[in-house]
């Protein structure tokens, strides 16, 4: 029975997991020359997700928080969304 209860849990967790948000492999990160962050996702991504990435890379370069400047579609299949934003103190 215990066993069964680990396995029932470590299932739900991987079923949780896979089902709340994008995958990282759906968000690629960019460094741009102006200074801005800009944040490539798939289709199906919230721009609360790419905004969550862009602090993370503001952060690396000691900024605090991500202000958005633009979000776009693009020509690119794999990647037709991107966020642009600017870190900020």
């Amino acid at each position: 029975m215990t066993q069964f209860r680990i396995f029932s849990l470590v299932l739900s967790l991987a079923l949780l997991q896979t089902a709340c948000g994008t995958p990282q492999s759906g968000f690629r990160v960019v460094n741009r020359s102006d200074g801005m962050i800009g944040v490539q996702a798939v289709k199906n991504a919230k721009e609360i997700e790419a905004h969550e990435l862009a602090v993370k890379e503001c952060k690396k370069t000691g900024r605090s928080s991500a202000v958005i400047s633009e979000a776009r579609t693009t020509h690119n299949d794999q990647f037709p969304m991107i966020y642009i934003y600017q870190c900020m103190r």
